[in-house]
Order: C-alpha cells, then sequence, then structure tokens
C-alpha cells in the first residue's frame, strides 16, 4: 500500500502573468498592490497583516521607502509565500529551495530513462518521494512557478509510472495522480505542459475503460500541442482510445493524421512508425476489422532504437492476437510467450492480464500468464 501525501494547499496568485512579471522584476510596491487585490485587502488590512504601520505601506506601495534589511525582507517573504529570492534575499532556506529545485529536474529524467527503458518501478521509486517533497512545499507556501510546474510534471509522471506498473483493478490509482498533474499544469501559464498533462491523463482514462473522457482530453492535448510533435505523440493515443472505445471515424481519422506526421516529424518513444502500427493494428480488431489488421500484420516496420521495451510487448500481443484471429495458432503462441517474458522480467501486470484475455484457445500461454501474474501479485501486495 502506497502512503498517502498531502494534500493539495497550492496558492495560485503568483502564478499568474501580471505577478510574474512582478517577481521577475523583484518590484515590491507592486507584489504589495497586486496581494491586496486578490485577496480584498485594504491597506490596513496589509499593514496589519504584515506588523507595519498603514502609512508604513503606503510610503512602501508608493516607493518612497525601500525595504532592504534581510530580516525583515525574509519574515516578508514568508508572510506572502514568496520564496526569499523572489525580494532579492538568498538564505540557507533559499539556497535549500533552489537545490530541491535542481534536483527535482534531475529525478525527472531519470524517472523518464528508467520508465523507457522498462524499470518503471525504479520510476515509481524515485518519483513518489519527490512529489512527497514538492507537495509539502507547496503546502509550506512555496508556490513559485518554477516549484509549481515540478509538481505538474512530478505527479503526471507518477501516475504514467504506476501505469505501467499496477494490475488493471487498481488503474485509477495511475488516472488520479495524472489528474492531480493536470490540475495544477491547467492553472498554469504553459501551453506544452497543459498539453502533456492531458495527453498522459487521457492514455490513463483510456486504461482505466473511462473511454468518453479519454477521448475527450486526448483531442484537448491534440488541439493544444505547441509542436508537431507534441501533436503528433496526442494523436497516435488519441488512435488508441477511439479504438478501444470502438469508434471507428475518430479512430480512422486519427491514423491518418498520424501517416501524415511521420515525415513531419522526428521519432519518439511514443511516436514512430512502429507505435503507429501497433495502434492501428490494435484499433482494426477493436473496430471488427480482422481481415484488414491480418493484411497490415505483414507490413510491420522493424522497432528502430526508440522503441521501449514496453512498447515492444505490447506489440508482441498485438500481433498474437491478429495471428490468433487468422487462424496462425503457431505463431500467435510464439508472439505471446515472448510477451509474458517481456511483461513478468518487466513487472508489466496489465500486459499479463491482457495476454489473459487474448489466450484463451492456447492453454500453456495462458497456464504461464497466470503464474507469472501470481507472482507479481504478490510483489505487488508486498
Amino acid at each position: 500500500m502506497l502512503p498517502a501525501l498531502p494534500a493539495d494547499g497550492i496558492r495560485w496568485h503568483w502564478t499568474t502573468p501580471r505577478a510574474q512579471s512582478a517577481l521577475r522584476r523583484r518590484s515590491l510596491p507592486e507584489i504589495l498592490r497586486l496581494y491586496c487585490e486578490i485577496n480584498h485587502l485594504t491597506q490596513q488590512d496589509l499593514a496589519d497583516l504584515l506588523g507595519y504601520s498603514r502609512s508604513y505601506i503606503s510610503r512602501i506601495q508608493t516607493g518612497s521607502r525601500t525595504i532592504t534589511d534581510t530580516r525583515s525582507l525574509l519574515a516578508l517573504a514568508e508572510r506572502l509565500g514568496l520564496p526569499p529570492h523572489c525580494l532579492g534575499v538568498t538564505d540557507e532556506a533559499d539556497g535549500d529551495h533552489r537545490l530541491v529545485i535542481q534536483l527535482a529536474e534531475s529525478v525527472l529524467r531519470l524517472a523518464e530513462i528508467a520508465r523507457q527503458s522498462g524499470q518503471a518501478t525504479t520510476a515509481v521509486a524515485e518519483l513518489w518521494p519527490l512529489v512527497a517533497r514538492l507537495e509539502a512545499r507547496a503546502a509550506d507556501g512555496h508556490t513559485d512557478l518554477d516549484l509549481l510546474r515540478l509538481l505538474a510534471r512530478a505527479r503526471t509522471s507518477l501516475g504514467v509510472a504506476l501505469g505501467h506498473v499496477l494490475p488493471e483493478e487498481r488503474l485509477a490509482a495511475a488516472a488520479r495522480w495524472t489528474g492531480k498533474g493536470l490540475a495544477v499544469a491547467r492553472r498554469l501559464d504553459d501551453p506544452a505542459l497543459h498539453a502533456y498533462s492531458l495527453r498522459h491523463h487521457g492514455n490513463e482514462l483510456r486504461k482505466s475503460g473511462l473511454h468518453t473522457r479519454a477521448l475527450d482530453r486526448l483531442e484537448r492535448a491534440r488541439d493544444l500541442a505547441p509542436t508537431i510533435a507534441a501533436r503528433a505523440e496526442a494523436v497516435v493515443l488519441l488512435a488508441r482510445a477511439a479504438g478501444t472505445a470502438g469508434r471507428t471515424t475518430a479512430f480512422d481519422d486519427a491514423v491518418e493524421e498520424g501517416r501524415r506526421l511521420l515525415d513531419q516529424t522526428d521519432p519518439t518513444p511514443l511516436f514512430s512508425a512502429f507505435t503507429l502500427h501497433e495502434v492501428h493494428l490494435r484499433g482494426l480488431l477493436g473496430t471488427s476489422r480482422i481481415h484488414a489488421a491480418a493484411d497490415l500484420l505483414d507490413h510491420a516496420p522493424t522497432p528502430g532504437l526508440n522503441a521501449s521495451t514496453q512498447w515492444r510487448i505490447i506489440s508482441a500481443i498485438t500481433a498474437g492476437q491478429v495471428l490468433l484471429r487468422r487462424g496462425d495458432r503457431a505463431g500467435a503462441r510464439e508472439q505471446f510467450h515472448a510477451a509474458v517474458d517481456g511483461a513478468a522480467s518487466h513487472r508489466l501486470p496489465h500486459q499479463l492480464q491482457r495476454i489473459l484475455r487474448a489466450s484463451t484457445a492456447l492453454p500453456d500461454v495462458k497456464d504461464s500468464a497466470e503464474a507469472s501474474l501470481y507472482h507479481l501479485r504478490a510483489a505487488i501486495a508486498a
């Protein structure tokens, strides 16, 4: 059982473009005026909050009085919910804050590498304490834009990694975490981050069986994508969700757009000729076009260097399903056994459950998948 993390304590008033402009200039008069406006405070209210006279606050706001004393600036930063460096002060606490930001970037990069290489459990182990630490700092009032962006990314990354390592009956937890990431991202002036969070939340909703909501998030991710590469990654997941939901027209349109985008952007672990082929195959099965899927299987592209371990396992399962449907039991058995070995090795219970559903006509495959899933469940329970 994963431990509980602190509830949201985020205050959003320092994330607006106007607030960010004031913070970049370290303009204390503008910061105080903005704080009063947002919180509906009078000058006297602000004076009482900060422990100064109203006339003193008035002189600060007009710029006729400047605060330079470090202790006073630290007290102001704490009352206003700002990291001290926003008021030009660097102390031990602020140094720790900057270190958290730097370490968070490194952890996120390493977790992504681990997940793409098939070590999603390692990614979860790295991301969980990072999310806890970022949430604790946000709850303590450290709500600068850099920290909130990191929090959105960390929550989303944690949800994606959990979506790899949790069995189907617990995938709602993965969708909840990507949803928590989206809740932060949608409040920030960062279209790329918003599209990223929408894309991954939509995919986790699909895995949880919430098809309508998944399609909504993925369509918005596609439309909001700031680059061709980001749009392509949203499109391939949109095609997968539409195929799973049996939405034939939406699926065909997304696959066609994906084909066009192949020539417009470099491959990524999520979007390539290999991943689009797998999504196309699975969607043809999901929309009851078995013969078309059988024909497409014979034109499979090579995985390429960008293909992640997860996608290779997913592709083997899909190929096994198509081969079984066209009567090639030997070929299907070979694909399924390879997928079982990969899913067990990389601790992917959701993929083992998918094999179980697809291999009822192959008792030896089914027995192997059940045994591997049993051992993974025991490990998860522990």
